[in-house]
């Protein structure tokens, strides 16, 4: 077995009132890619987000490399966040910047280096996610799967050790999916990074995923392997799999 990246216990997370996460607890394993699934609205995004203490969760810990985030101040998750890559959702490209001056904003934001150094990067980032000579482009100028890819190359700019993806095909036509999913394949394999995944796409998700997730009334209901996933008795999570309508009740 290798080292948890992340050990997570007894989390929980409220908005006004209302549980969203209720008493989570998992482990995250170095080098592996754990996929997250759930309806939309199940909270697989606010689970994310405390992963690298955007959000704070309401009780609960998570720890991170053996250390505590959850309750760190915003100024001390800083050395913690550059070893952490996240891919939104929307992409979250900045529209009034280039390719290259997205690509290279946490380059010029967090590290000491020389422009050449940042140019080189920003080119290697972009080569790794299929994208060449688009370093002048506006966001404007892209398709909506360039947005994707470029916004993943971002995400890897600082080598990061994990990175998280929120619904990395959302939008997006099938095969640019697949591609999406090959990408974020392929750059864990050559980078080494461990990867965690919140979808609702399944192909993707079993592309991509060593094990796999579902996040149903706050809870993971399962968590395996694809071969016990693709066995569970679990009615409502094999019918989320299969595609088909499946009875809120089932268990």
């Amino acid at each position: 077995m290798t080292t948890p990246i992340y050990t997570v216990r007894g989390l929980v997370k409220e908005y006004d009132g209302k549980t969203v996460l209720r008493g989570l607890d998992f482990e995250v394993q170095q080098g592996e890619s754990l996929v997250i699934l759930g309806r939309s609205g199940s909270g697989k995004s606010v689970m994310l987000r405390q992963l690298n203490g955007l959000e704070k969760p309401n009780s609960g810990t998570v720890i991170f490399d053996g250390i505590e985030i959850s309750s760190m101040r915003e100024k001390d998750l800083y050395p913690i966040r550059r070893r952490i890559g996240m891919l939104f959702q929307g992409g979250a490209l900045f529209d009034s910047m280039t390719v290259e001056e997205n690509v290279s904003f946490p380059l010029r934001e967090h590290l000491d280096m020389k422009e050449e150094e940042i140019h080189e990067r920003v080119r290697l980032k972009l080569s790794l996610v299929g994208l060449e000579d688009v370093e002048d482009l506006m966001p404007s100028e892209l398709s909506g799967g360039m947005k994707k890819r470029v916004a993943l190359a971002r995400s890897l700019a600082m080598d990061p050790e994990v990175v998280l993806f929120d619904e990395p095909s959302t939008g997006l036509d099938p095969m640019t999916s697949a591609l999406i999913a090959h990408l974020i394949r392929e750059s864990q394999t050559r980078m080494s990074t461990t990867s965690v995944v919140v979808t609702h796409d399944i192909p993707l998700a079993r592309h991509v995923g060593d094990r796999v997730a579902f996040l149903r009334d706050g809870t993971f209901s399962f968590l395996g392997s694809w071969e016990e996933a693709d066995r569970t008795a679990d009615a409502f999570f094999a019918d989320f799999l299969a595609g088909r309508m499946g009875d809120e009740n089932a268990s």
